[in-house]
């Protein structure tokens, strides 16, 4: 029974907002909750909405940070050179602008959070989609393509969370999946440059209009221009600089060094405090537009999982589990892999690699596979993961991109399954998906 109410939330969910009956943060809080109710957890539903929230505390921290210090950054001038010197290069040329997308999401990606890449990504690059006028959901697809690669770092969270389960060394773990990253990020780069020759064919390329472009990249207000530090942007840089290196090296949590980062830009930017509130204010509604969704998710998780070891998220797991025939074993890394792909969209990395996967790893080990052939095949849904709605950042980008989540998911999902078939391939073509 929970196992159907667990399924059946995620696809009223889904209809719900792809019909657009509901919007997506009035669908993440009510729909849960009526499921939860549903699933006789009384009143204790809300507490587990509650712990849902408290789960995505440290994101919503972050995120919060991180929007309000990229706004500085962006209303302070700091990426205004970048972009010029971008469409100084593009000289128009949409084929250029989608390239550069990639190249600069797969570089920013290796810090490995999806947020800090939607960020850079969108604050330095959508004035110039805006002014060519490139379709934005290209900009959206590029970002989580490269993302979704560049996620398997050690240090992002799936990757990590298999090591941590099946007792695997960093450097054990990255070594198959190499192959498998650099054939996707030439993948990528291929996906960019196909949609260059479109936007190219769609839009033409004017070099009198790059030169227009170039004029009026930015149009702003009297008192944004007043808002503007010139002679600030090597401090700027520097300072983003270090919160990026900070991170990749982990020295603090992304909340805190965001939050750092935040404080200390608004003091040296804009010391007079009457200034500093005008800026944040300026800031907000971008700011608060994001992180409800971010607490909605929550709410969708912390009922989706439910009493420990006895919500919908475990027995969605048991059933993935139960539902392998013995006779398919010599198969069953294939089978990991492929489960991994509705596991890691259905549920968020947590449950799948916390839950499902320490049952899935005790069975293969039976049938004679490795711990690390076990934690490769588990990667492999990562393809897909960031099409869920669990994930929440991907609200932050549809918002920047101005797309729905309808749209985000039917024109981005047909791509990430080239990257799905790349790692399969390299998987099974390298023993790290052996047919035993």
């Amino acid at each position: 029974m929970l196992t159907f109410l667990g399924f059946a939330m995620i696809v009223v969910f889904m209809a719900l907002i792809m019909t657009k009956k509901l919007s997506p943060f009035t669908s993440l809080i009510l729909v849960p909750i009526v499921f939860g109710l549903i699933a006789g957890y009384g009143w204790d539903t809300f507490g587990y909405a509650m712990d849902g929230i408290k789960s995505v505390a440290s994101t919503f921290a972050m995120m919060t940070f991180a929007i309000l210090y990229f706004g500085v950054m962006l209303i302070s001038g700091m990426f205004d050179p970048m972009v010029n010197k971008v469409v100084s290069w593009c000289k128009g040329d949409p084929l250029k602008v989608l390239v550069g997308t990639a190249v600069l999401a797969g570089f920013v990606s290796l810090d490995g959070d999806g947020t800090t890449t939607v960020m850079i990504c969108c604050t330095a690059l959508l004035p110039i989609y805006d002014k060519l006028k490139i379709k934005k959901i290209y900009l959206a697809t590029l970002i989580i393509l490269q993302n979704c690669i560049m996620n398997l770092i050690p240090w992002g969270g799936p990757t990590a969370r298999v090591m941590s389960v099946l007792n695997l060394d960093a450097g054990v773990i990255l070594a198959p999946l190499v192959p498998g990253m650099a054939i996707s990020v030439v993948y990528v780069l291929a996906v960019a440059y196909y949609l260059g020759l479109k936007e190219r064919k769609r839009l033409g390329v004017s070099s009198a209009e790059a030169g227009a472009i170039q004029a009026n990249l930015v149009e702003i207000s009297e008192e944004e221009q007043a808002w503007k530090r010139p002679k600030l942007i090597i401090f700027n840089l520097l300072l983003t600089v270090g919160i990026i290196v900070s991170l990749v090296m982990g020295l603090a949590s992304s909340a805190i060094l965001f939050g750092v980062g935040t404080g200390i830009a608004l003091c040296v930017n804009y010391p007079n405090q009457k200034v500093q509130r005008n800026v944040i204010s300026h800031l907000a509604p971008d700011m608060i537009n994001v992180v409800m969704m971010v607490l909605g998710a929550g709410v969708l998780m912390g009922v989706l999982n439910g009493p420990e070891d006895a919500g919908m998220s475990s027995a969605i797991a048991q059933f993935l589990v139960s539902i392998i025939p013995e006779s398919l074993s010599r198969f069953f890394a294939v089978i990991i892999a492929i489960i991994s792909a509705p596991g890691t969209y259905l549920l968020n990395n947590d449950a799948f690699y916390y839950g499902v996967l320490p049952p899935l790893a005790a069975t293969a080990e039976t049938y004679g596979f490795t711990a690390l052939q076990v934690g490769f095949a588990s990667l492999m849904g990562q393809a897909f993961h960031f099409l869920s709605p669990l994930v929440p950042f991907i609200y932050l980008l549809m918002d920047r991109t101005e797309i729905t989540l309808a749209e985000y998911q039917a024109y981005i999902a047909k791509w990430c399954v080239g990257i799905f078939v790349i790692f399969m391939a390299v998987g099974l073509a390298l023993g790290y998906l052996p047919i035993l």
